[in-house]
């Protein structure tokens, strides 16, 4: 991954298990690292080794969204902020699929992504608590 899209308390994958991301450094050789914890273990890995979380139905939930919308062309997702959406094309195409804030699509991806987003425009950390999302100010 890019250490460019990363931040702390991101979520990211790590051989085939979900950690948060601690601590971004570099090393002697200007390599960039990062400190990755989940509830078994604590380690620091090349940033390069680490891997996105794809945004899927059951990450939606843990992001605190909730389906309010289907039909045979496409799911719809909200938050609880009437604002929030997130929209999956079922067809082929994709163009409808995305993150929609205030009625703007925004390129989203990705757990990491929607973090950044959300803490960005919103001022708040979404941190993982009993395998869902939540909001901290």
């Amino acid at each position: 991954m890019n250490v460019a899209d990363l931040k702390i308390k991101n979520l990211v994958e790590y051989k085939n298990q979900i950690y948060t991301i601690a601590e971004i450094f570099q090393n002697v050789e200007q390599a960039y690292f990062v400190k990755i914890e989940n509830d078994i273990q604590s380690i620091s890995v090349p940033a390069a080794s680490i891997k996105p979380i794809k945004i899927t139905e059951e990450w939606l939930e843990k992001l605190g969204f909730s389906r309010t919308d289907s039909s045979d062309q496409s799911i719809r997702y909200e938050r609880p902020e009437a604002f929030i959406k997130y929209d999956i094309d079922l067809s082929s195409r994709k163009i409808l699929e995305g993150l929609k804030i205030y009625g703007n699509a925004i390129k989203c991806k990705y757990i990491h992504e929607f973090q950044n987003i959300f803490s960005s425009l919103f001022g708040k950390e979404t941190v993982l608590h009993y395998g869902y999302l939540k909001t901290e100010s």
